[in-house]
């Protein structure tokens, strides 16, 4: 029971979250700011349960919808499995996802009396988002593409900076942007191989909405968008020149971008791509986080 609850966390993407962490750190580190260990265990340990817990809700309201007997799993997208493996253990994933977002709560609302109100906002937003992504904004596709990003770039990364340092800075809502982009066209382009299935269990996320090919254009966007954020930024002198490391994967970025415009409707040879843009995303965030250190 306990192995499929920990397989229904999708352990091998939680390491998102420590990656989308680091710039935030970085920045910290870099503007003098040498917060105490137990304050970075602390963030850290919110953004993994706050990834945990919509992963396990996603994981649990697949299972108890049948979508998950309906998708054809690939390493990127379908799902992990576990339950349709283990049934028995749906109520111990939903339970567990709930138990993430307590401590997320718990946690956020230490933060909040230690450090200041400003998270507040982002705090409850963040909740939010993965209270309703399955249940709802699954099913609004315009929200189904911003809210991944938004979670995982302003509000992980700018609320990680504030926690941190006490304030907000324009540096760090700026450089959250790359990741942002980044994160919304991850999940974007990993709903290609299930759009059926997403179809017919009342999903309407943008390729459902206007097709893969229309989905695939938007994805490149998304790309582009994520590479000029480190340009824009060095040029008004908002990002340190060293942040243009962050553009080393971007021709990377662009294979992808090509073959998912390529394949669009033929998943199955989108598939091997998937495994590159995950790395050119993980690899671009960590640069970006390494520019800002100088």
């Amino acid at each position: 029971m306990a192995a499929t609850v920990v397989r229904a966390a999708r352990p091998n993407f939680l390491v998102l979250t420590p990656v989308c962490l680091f710039p935030a750190f970085a920045a910290a580190w870099s503007a003098g700011f040498r917060p105490d260990v137990v304050l970075v265990v602390l963030v850290l340990v919110a953004g993994l349960m706050a990834h945990a817990a919509v992963n396990w809700l996603n994981e649990w309201e697949d299972f108890r919808t049948g979508l998950d007997l309906d998708t054809e799993r690939t390493p990127f997208s379908g799902g992990s499995g576990a339950l349709p493996a283990v049934p028995a253990a749906s109520t111990a994933v939903l339970t567990a996802g709930v138990a993430g977002l307590s401590v997320v709560a718990l946690i956020g609302l230490y933060l909040v009396a230690h450090v200041g109100t400003g998270l507040l906002i982002p705090g409850l937003v963040g909740m939010g988002l993965v209270v309703a992504y399955t249940t709802w904004i699954t099913r609004r596709a315009l929200l189904c593409l911003v809210a991944p990003g938004l979670g995982f770039g302003p509000i992980m990364i700018a609320g990680a900076y504030y926690a941190l340092t006490g304030h907000y800075s324009p540096t760090i809502v700026l450089a959250s942007l790359t990741p942002m982009f980044l994160v919304s066209g991850l999940l974007l382009i990993n709903q290609f191989p299930d759009l059926e299935p997403d179809q017919q269990h009342g999903r309407n996320h943008l390729p459902i909405w206007q097709g893969r090919k229309s989905a695939a254009l938007v994805f490149l966007i998304l790309i582009s968008l994520a590479y000029l954020v480190p340009v824009i930024g060095v040029v008004i002198s908002l990002l340190p020149t060293m942040a243009l490391l962050a553009l080393i994967p971007a021709p990377a970025a662009m294979l992808v971008a090509r073959h998912a415009m390529r394949h669009a409707d033929e998943p199955e040879k989108l598939v091997p791509w998937l495994g590159l843009n995950v790395a050119t995303l993980m690899l671009t965030i960590i640069l970006l986080g390494v520019g800002l250190l100088f």
